[in-house]
């Protein structure tokens, strides 16, 4: 999804940032999609911080983008515009740690934000998920809230916690293909495993019931790393399952990017416990299954605003048995998830829609088809 480039662009000052961890293929594709669904919207102001060139070539920076290193500097500059013309706020996507430090963006931007609405500009939130829910924290993102024009939660949790509304994740966006219509079992013969470095291995019967079910299927095992620091798990994993290791140094992003979508093209169906590792080869026509080794619902619920369900289950004291037949489960559910994939992509173009009109100053018009953009769950 790349925003509508043949739009003329407007003359409307967007600041956005996009710093993000360097080390995870995941924070790059959510910023990315975002700086693409805005550029043609207007100049972006990007603040990247002391990012490596690998993490801004992924990010796929435009030459009419403005990016910044300095904090203060695109900070200063965010004030002296928003002073002087009409600009617009746009929130980072991806996941908050409900900490000080992990608000410090939206606590920090109060005052920023406030002037933009004084300005009469626009303050947009997108894409965004909680990782905890505590009751304090939420009442200090509520100032924030209120100052936003648009509010877009990108999991079921966070939107009955912070009460705002619902959208699939940006990273559903992205990929080339669906699924191959043409003998997609033959074209695929992959099964890729990607597991949390900061999670516990994998217990016996977990990887018992992954190389059995590869082996009934044909599929050859790679164990990938789309965030650095799983780097030696995936290695520990390719080993164990009798697999092959696609590693990552950490540099060349979009190149290591590009080799694991290569990959994903190739597979039928990816066991992870990373969200954007099942996403992203979903996006690609893999099949997305979570076998997690403890009991977040974190996949669960980002799957389910895309309307999405039935993927993921904890092989915490499971037997060999019931993840084959988890695995199965998803394996035979393949036309009905490729449906919910199409349908997560259309909602996504809805959330564009109501960015475009939002900061053109021009009316939406919800014809209620997608009702489910923007409705708050519970």
């Amino acid at each position: 999804m790349t925003g509508g480039g043949d739009r003329p662009q407007m003359d409307k000052q967007i600041f956005v940032p996009g710093v993000g961890q360097h080390d995870n293929i995941g924070d790059i594709i959510l910023r990315r999609q975002l700086l693409d669904m805005l550029r043609p919207l207007g100049r972006l102001h990007i603040y990247v911080g002391a990012s490596p060139s690998g993490y801004d070539e992924a990010l796929g920076l435009g030459p009419d983008d403005i990016v910044y290193r300095s904090f203060r500097g695109w900070y200063v500059r965010a004030l002296k515009t928003t002073l002087r013309q009409e600009t617009a706020y746009v929130f980072k996507p991806g996941e908050i740690q409900l900490t000080l430090i992990g608000m410090k963006e939206h606590i920090g931007m109060l005052p920023l934000l406030a002037l933009i609405r004084i300005r009469g500009g626009q303050v947009i939130r997108v894409g965004v998920g909680s990782r905890g829910f505590a009751p304090m924290p939420r009442a200090l993102m509520a100032p924030s809230i209120a100052l936003s024009n648009l509010t877009l939660w990108r999991d079921t949790g966070t939107s009955r916690y912070m009460r705002g509304g619902l959208m699939p994740d940006l990273a559903f966006g992205e990929g080339e293909v669906q699924r191959m219509e043409a003998d997609p079992d033959e074209f695929r013969n992959v099964l890729v495993v990607s597991m949390r470095s900061d999670r516990e291995y994998p217990p016996p019967a977990w990887l018992s019931a992954v190389r059995e079910f590869a082996a009934s299927k044909g599929l050859d095992i790679w164990a990938v790393t789309q965030v650095l620091r799983d780097n030696a798990k995936a290695v520990d994993l390719a080993r164990d399952l009798g697999g092959q290791a696609l590693e990552w140094d950490g540099t060349a992003h979009r190149d290591h990017e590009e080799k694991l979508r290569t990959l994903y093209r190739q597979t039928r169906v990816v066991v992870s416990d990373r969200l954007h590792v099942l996403v992203g080869s979903f996006t690609e026509g893999a099949l997305p299954v979570a076998v997690l080794v403890d009991n977040s619902d974190k996949i669960a619920r980002h799957f389910e605003a895309a309307g999405i369900n039935g993927i993921s289950m904890s092989a915490s004291g499971a037997s060999q048995e019931s993840i084959d037949r988890h695995l199965n489960s998803v394996l035979n559910r393949s036309d009905e998830l490729f449906e919910g994939l199409a349908h997560a992509r259309t909602e996504l173009a809805v959330v564009e829609t109501m960015i475009e009109a939002l900061l053109s100053r021009t009316k939406y018009q919800d014809t209620g088809a997608f009702s489910s953009i923007g409705k708050v769950v519970g």
